[in-house]
């Protein structure tokens, strides 16, 4: 469990290494065969709404610093985030999909969790070359606490400062991990996609393409995300001009 510490925002950015949180091997078929979700979970306790009505951006003291599995968040600056890229309830269709249900727009930069009567909690996104690089439906069939991380192969033959991480060693948790507070493990049966949702200390990436990773959330929004979809939660990933509408007319008909 998460608690808060005093409101305070820090000044100082966190310096991190700049390398990716997935691997790029190479990656699963796509496949529209994947169990939806079988439950909603609701929101954090920590999350305000503001006064005026369900819709709309949270509070900002959602970004406040957190204590979380033995490491302190660091506050965001969110203030310097452009609003629609906060974590925010929306309108949005939804039709035929399970509560839970992900879709992450990579044209946009955000990420949708489905929620009953046409509403969504949407959360900024960065969108790395990785998450570039793939498209169609999957399920969460992992989720971790503060994740260990391992470089590729191909990366640790670029960055050989990343030895150390490489035979199966991983980086362990932390502050400094390219896969930040949680990670969800996105598989088509019992194949791993290697495609990553996960968090990021670089709250300055979100709402932008970056050079490295999948798909990051702001740290505090990954730890909300994590608690908030359940296990085997169906995710869309759209590309390009891609619309949940489009993908509507072009899936099989059962």
């Amino acid at each position: 469990m998460t608690t808060r510490s005093t409101p305070l925002l820090l000044g100082v950015c966190l310096a991190v290494l700049a390398i990716s949180g997935c691997t790029t091997q190479q990656r699963a078929s796509i496949s529209t065969d994947v169990p939806m979700a079988q439950a909603y979970v609701a929101p954090a306790p920590v999350e305000q709404i503001k006064s005026g009505g369900p819709l709309g951006p949270v509070e900002l003291t959602a970004y406040d610093s957190i204590e979380d599995g033995g490491f302190k968040l660091p506050a965001i600056p969110v203030t310097k985030v452009a609003e629609e890229f906060r974590r925010q309830r929306v309108v949005y269709n939804g039709e035929g999909m399970e509560p839970g249900t992900v879709v992450v727009d990579t044209k946009n930069h955000f990420l949708y969790v489905v929620e009953p009567q046409g509403t969504a909690m949407r959360y900024g996104i960065g969108v790395g070359k990785a998450g570039f690089s793939w498209s169609g439906e999957a399920a969460i069939k992992d989720k971790q606490h503060w994740p260990k991380w391992f470089p590729p192969v191909e990366m640790i033959a670029r960055r050989p400062e990343l030895k150390p991480y490489g035979n199966e060693v991983g980086m362990n948790p932390g502050l400094q991990n390219p896969l930040g507070a949680r990670a969800l493990y996105l598989y088509q049966g019992n194949k791993d996609t290697l495609f990553r949702l996960h968090g990021t200390p670089e709250w300055w990436s979100i709402g932008k393409s970056v050079s490295s990773g999948c798909i990051r959330l702001m740290n505090q929004d990954i730890v909300d995300l994590y608690d908030r979809v359940p296990m085997n939660a169906r995710v869309i990933v759209l590309q390009g001009k891609e619309t949940l509408e489009s993908r509507r007319r072009t899936a099989p008909q059962s």
